[in-house]
């Protein structure tokens, strides 16, 4: 039996739905289990989802020329994951999501969300809000890259994602600070002789 509570608690945090509200868009909502590594979106590809953590954890992430990935952002359990671009314009994406845990997401597809937001209008005022969240957190990673040292971005890493240092690889972490796995384990070790 699927439990829809967490993304319902989800929702609850930006709108108010009534029962019948509730039983729609359970209704409408997908869900499926994704193993680790698994690719969702590739870059080119049209973003036709918007993903939601159930338990696990996605990466949004852009390659490079040169093949090299950067990650730009990641979303564990009770976060949304989508290029939103790609999403809202239905145009090919600039960058890709994957897995990097086994992962439960609920999803919602663009015409079924179009739909939404025609039957469940508040739907409409709750998807501004998780896209102006997005931008925010853009916004402020820029700002992070350009003005703060490494291991500031480390710290704040850490802040943003609490717990999440455990579960992914050093290199993930790497590539989402801007720096090599070889400089992020020197910080780690500045940091932990720091603490004794």
């Amino acid at each position: 039996m699927i439990s829809h509570d967490l993304i319902m608690s989800n929702f609850a945090m930006d709108i108010s739905l009534n029962a019948r509200e509730k039983d729609y868009i359970k209704s409408l909502l997908k869900y499926t289990f994704v193993a680790k590594n698994t690719v969702l979106l590739a870059a080119g590809e049209t973003c036709k989802n918007i993903y939601f953590v159930e338990k696990g954890c996605l990466r949004v992430f852009y390659a490079d020329q040169l093949g090299i990935e950067h990650n730009i952002y990641f979303a564990p359990k009770n976060w949304w994951a989508v290029d939103m671009s790609s999403f809202s314009k239905q145009s090919p994406a600039l960058s890709s999501i994957s897995t990097i845990e086994d992962t439960i997401v609920y999803f919602i597809d663009y015409l079924t969300l179009e739909e939404l937001y025609t039957a469940v209008p508040k739907f409409g005022r709750f998807f501004r809000v998780l896209t102006q969240n997005g931008f925010d957190m853009y916004q402020g990673q820029i700002i992070t890259g350009l003005s703060q040292s490494a291991e500031e971005r480390y710290m704040q890493f850490r802040k943003q994602y609490p717990g999440l240092e455990q579960r992914i690889t050093q290199k993930h972490i790497a590539s989402y600070l801007g720096i090599t796995p070889v400089f992020l384990s020197r910080i780690r070790k500045r940091i932990h002789l720091h603490r004794m």
